[in-house]
């Protein structure tokens, strides 16, 4: 049986010298993949007791929404600014490696003392869901896990998520 690494493509040298870029497009366009990916994530929230899924823009998305829908839970998607919603939004800046956005929720999609798992396809830097945790967190939701698919450890994005229990389920030692 293959394990979820298998499906993923290495890039050397992209977007820069010396880094490795970890493509998930080839665990998407394989159904084995694509289910392990899945329940994979969905097997670090096991013991967690949870209210409502969110997922970053936009793998974050992928992988979100198919764990909401098997828990039955909600999901709620945090999205870049570009996006054209009808509410009032509630906005953070995000800083990364690459450079800035700002993410948005819903300021009605979190209810205060809602538990909630915040749900991406890689940490790098930590500073796309350290933004979405501020969010959560300010309209009084509790962030009770993180779950990545895959972590480059050595770019140290779980630092700056200390304090929150942080799970991936792949983990590369590089950048």
């Amino acid at each position: 049986m293959k394990k979820i690494e298998d499906y993923v493509r290495s890039i050397p040298d992209f977007p820069e010298p010396g880094i490795i870029f970890r493509d998930i497009t080839s665990v998407l366009q394989d159904a084995d993949g694509l289910q392990l990916a899945i329940d994979s994530m969905q097997d670090c929230l096991k013991d967690t007791d949870v209210d409502v899924i969110v997922g970053t823009e936009s793998r974050g998305f992928i992988f979100g929404v198919p764990i909401a829908y098997n828990l039955h839970k909600p999901f709620v998607p945090v999205r870049k600014k570009r996006a054209n919603f009808h509410v009032r939004l509630f906005p953070e800046a995000m800083i990364w490696k690459y450079g800035s956005a700002t993410i948005e929720m819903h300021k009605d999609s979190i209810k205060p003392g809602q538990k909630v798992a915040i749900i991406d396809d890689l940490i790098a830097t930590g500073g796309t869901v350290e933004a979405a945790i501020k969010l959560v967190e300010e309209l009084g939701g509790e962030v009770v896990k993180v779950v990545f698919l895959m972590e480059l450890a050595g770019l140290k994005g779980r630092e700056r998520l200390a304090g929150y229990d942080v799970a991936s389920v792949i983990r590369y030692e590089g950048k």
